[in-house]
């Protein structure tokens, strides 16, 4: 199993404050939402400072997790509610919600449809307009399956994954489940440095536009640009 290192390309300011739990691009911005205690949002957030330039607030009552995108509208998870909420890609106005059953980890989507993790060894494969579970791929490493999977991110025919509590990403072939390479980010934790045990890396964003691919952690405060080696 090749296990690659990365190139810090640059570094952006991140809210240390932000409990991240999903990151993506989307028209020249940066998208996040983030899990605390009766104060968990999705945001909109300028690349270069950091700064947060729309959000909103998810009930209280439920603890925000990971994020996805289908066509101009965000989709959010909830971690133990059970519901997928809508907003608008350019407004952040909600839309709607979705239910679906177990856990909510992380999120993102190819071209036919939306891809969650549960922090299980499967990804779930679920219909982009109702949420309803298509199939459920394996996702194995060196034939074990690999569980803990949190955030995702499709890039360029791939699925990256956090591996949560770990330095790693992994790279999975969507139709296999196989890993088939690790990504070594250890590097970056060790210069965040954290002290907080859930300060953990996690969060993944691509713009497959200008080839850029972003990562962070948990109350982070600093966004990574990075270039995979190999």
């Amino acid at each position: 199993m090749p296990i690659l290192s990365v190139s810090i390309v640059a570094r952006y300011p991140h809210d240390a404050t932000a409990f991240t739990e999903g990151l993506l691009w989307h028209d020249g911005a940066l998208y996040e939402s983030t899990g605390k205690e009766g104060q968990s949002d999705v945001r909109r957030v300028t690349l270069l400072d950091g700064r947060i330039v729309a959000r909103r607030r998810i009930d209280p009552a439920q603890f925000g997790e990971g994020l996805g995108l289908w066509k101009n509208e965000l989709i959010s998870l909830t971690w133990h509610d059970g519901i997928a909420h809508r907003w608008d890609a350019r407004t952040l106005k909600p839309t709607g919600t979705n239910r679906y059953a177990g856990e909510g980890w992380g999120l993102t989507s190819d071209k036919d449809g939306l891809i969650q993790s549960d922090g299980s060894a499967s990804l779930i494969l679920r219909d982009p307009r109702t949420l309803a579970e298509r199939r459920r791929i394996g996702v194995t490493i060196d034939g074990r399956p690999l569980t803990q999977l949190n955030e995702l991110e499709y890039v360029d025919g791939a699925i990256l994954a956090n591996v949560w509590q770990t330095g790693y990403l992994v790279r999975i072939a969507p139709g296999t489940g196989r890993v088939t390479a690790i990504i070594d980010l250890r590097p970056l934790v060790a210069e965040i440095g954290a002290r907080d045990r859930d300060a953990v890396l996690n969060g993944i964003a691509w713009d497959a536009a200008k080839k850029r691919l972003f990562v962070t952690g948990k109350l982070w405060p600093t966004l990574f640009e990075i270039r995979i080696n190999g």
